[in-house]
């Protein structure tokens, strides 16, 4: 297994448990939006402590950046990279394939399933084609939404945030299901993309299955 020891440019908080770590690029090391990489930290007793995270960047970049959700109570490896800060070295392994874009359709993320869809979206605003692609994003509150300033630019009214318990008032509790998706099937042309949860993933899956969608339309992690 290939491995790069990369150091640690800078660190951000851009949730109050999202941490976003922009790193070091090895020399012609690659990938495509989407995809992922085993990272462990540098650090005795944690360097073969190895966790899939997904580029949030663009290959293009001169740098690499994961945006990665923090579990506390956990008591593992990203609790662990709490305390990674610039300076501090991550090791980065093999690329391996996610979610790849396959055309415009439906991005359905819950929570920390965005991160794949970042790149993948930030690529498509990159290259001009982001028309025709819509993102519908579960969260618990706003307070959890990852970078919603940059959904909100780059997709307009075709970002649409759903929390099961919003702290805005007069704003309802929603979730998505069945009945909302039937809202945004459009074509049988659109692809579906899936990420969160297991559950999630499972539960909307089959749920645009029984809508009628086929499926070779609907695209989730591999």
């Amino acid at each position: 297994m290939e491995k790069h020891i990369v150091k640690v440019l800078k660190t951000e908080m851009v949730t109050h448990n999202v941490k976003r770590f922009t790193l070091e690029k090895p020399k012609n090391y690659s990938f495509i939006s989407g995809q992922a990489t085993d990272v462990s930290i540098n650090k005795p007793g944690l360097k073969d402590e190895l966790r899939p995270f997904t580029f949030t960047c663009l290959n293009t970049d001169p740098y690499l950046e994961f945006t990665i959700k923090i579990y506390k109570s956990h008591h593992g490896i990203t609790a662990s990279l709490l305390d990674v800060n610039s300076g501090d070295e991550l090791i980065l392994h093999d690329v391996f394939g996610a979610i790849n874009y396959k055309g415009p359709g439906l991005f359905i993320a819950g929570g920390a399933g965005i991160t794949p869809f970042i790149s993948i979206l930030r690529q498509l605003k990159y290259d001009d084609k982001l028309i025709g692609n819509i993102l519908l994003f579960a969260n618990r509150t706003e307070d959890d939404i990852i970078i919603k300033d940059e959904l909100d630019e780059m997709l307009g009214e075709n970002h649409i945030d759903i929390l099961s318990k919003p702290k805005s008032p007069g704003k309802q509790s929603t979730r998505i299901n069945k009945e909302l998706l039937k809202q945004f099937i459009k074509s049988q042309a659109q692809y579906y993309y899936i990420c969160g949860p297991d559950e999630f993933v499972t539960e909307l899956k089959n749920a645009l299955i029984e809508l009628g969608v086929a499926n070779e339309k609907i695209v989730i992690e591999e």
